[in-house]
């Protein structure tokens, strides 16, 4: 922090009501673990970040956190019905979908890139939309409800092995297609994640089983549709893996809880290899968090992989949203991973993309975020925080200084 006090919710834990539809908690409770009660009730709460043991449901909604499943069922901000929230002068305020905006308040006009996106105060339809992804600048969460769904009858788990990105990225966007076009059909994901061949290197070291001549692999998840089954599912996506060259007798294939769980661990497996070789390096990773439209994928992807420092590419290619990590093995390398991202955030702004999808800018993308959304729109965001945060006691210094310099 810069400067201030540090306040801790973790007190705040109590979960206070689980319903068909909704379920509510105060906002300190783990994410993940709300969400294992609610699972226990047969219902679910979709968003999933891979920190929610970590998160808590109030970060997660102040962060509107993502997560593999957001290709499906969008981020937190889609399952938000309400929220009760702490002003900085005090001043509890309990907001509902639909509550509007109070008149004096200065919220700026802005055109957000459509795609996912983590970045900067939303323009808001309502005064809860204000309230979700403002990472903490605006107010505290301490209660929120949320909206839940059924569970699935089951999932399947897959994770498909590829001769090169072409293959993969190809299968990817012929799967992506077919989800938005027949929602509950026979291939149709509600996650689809990448793995490049740096990342399957990490996963050899680890566990070995990955095929010799695999450059590219799939993490995939389907929901099985009753009128469909688990063998028509199955039938689907091997059909397709076939007609992109996939190594279809080595794809691994999990169909219950245990095995999707390993599967799980393989695809974590990853980031915990990263952060092993970061501490061999002595020296922090500088990592990704830029998303871009359909038509801009590839080239997009030519541009993370022009790098010739040490990196791992991964994540949420059916959000065209890939976390390249560069793993900088001297102070001299650090500082030019720092500008290769300046540059592939550029690069992702010119394509029509966002410098931010899922993490939020916090104090290291400030100038990222200038550059997204222009002065005029970050003077409006400097208005709205200093309207209800006079002394800026808030979260200081994440997505904008107070001053009107321009963000280091």
């Amino acid at each position: 922090p810069e400067g201030g006090w540090l306040l801790s919710t973790e007190a705040l834990s109590k979960v206070l009501t689980i319903g068909e539809h909704e379920a509510s908690a105060e906002a300190g409770i783990l994410l993940g673990a709300f969400q294992d009660q609610i699972a226990e009730k047969g219902r679910m709460y979709p968003p999933d970040p891979t920190s929610r043991y970590d998160c808590t449901l109030g970060a997660s909604i102040a962060c509107n956190a993502s997560g593999a499943r957001s290709f499906r069922y969008g981020n937190t901000r889609t399952w938000v019905k309400s929220i009760e929230v702490v002003l900085p002068d005090g001043t509890p305020l309990t907001v509902r979908r639909g509550d509007p905006i109070p008149e004096a308040w200065p919220v700026p006009t802005w055109q957000e890139p459509a795609v996912k996106t983590a970045a900067g105060y939303p323009p808001p339809n309502s005064l809860l939309d204000l309230f979700i992804g403002q990472e903490g600048t605006l107010g505290v969460i301490t209660e929120a409800t949320v909206s839940l769904t059924a569970q699935p009858d089951g999932v399947i788990g897959l994770v498909a092995w590829f001769p090169g990105r072409a293959q993969a990225v190809s299968f990817c966007k012929v799967a992506r297609a077919s989800a938005r076009q027949r929602p509950h059909g026979g291939l149709s994901p509600r996650c689809i994640e990448y793995l490049d061949r740096h990342c399957l290197e990490l996963a050899r070291e680890r566990f070995g089983d990955v095929p010799e001549a695999a450059q590219a692999a799939l993490f995939c998840e389907q929901e099985v549709e009753s009128s469909i089954g688990e063998d028509g599912h199955l039938e689907a996506w091997l059909e397709a893996l076939m007609e992109h060259e996939a190594f279809v007798d080595d794809t691994i294939v999990a169909t219950d809880e245990a095995g999707r769980r390993a599967l799980h661990t393989f695809r974590h497996a990853i980031p915990a290899g990263i952060n092993e070789q970061v501490v061999r390096n002595g020296l922090p990773k500088v990592g990704t968090d830029l998303a871009v439209p359909d038509d801009a994928l590839d080239a997009m992807m030519d541009a993370y992989e022009a790098t010739s420092m040490d990196h791992v590419l991964f994540g949420h290619i059916g959000d065209n949203h890939l976390h390249l990590n560069l793993l900088p093995r001297t102070p001299d390398e650090l500082t030019q991973a720092r500008q290769h991202y300046d540059a592939l955030a550029k690069r992702a702004l010119e394509l029509g993309g966002t410098v931010s999808a899922e993490h939020g800018i916090g104090k290291l993308k400030r100038h990222h975020l200038a550059w997204m959304v222009g002065p005029n729109v970050l003077e409006g965001f400097r208005s709205l925080k200093a309207h209800l945060d006079p002394n800026w006691i808030l979260g200081r210094g994440n997505l904008m200084p107070a001053s009107e310099a321009e963000p280091r």
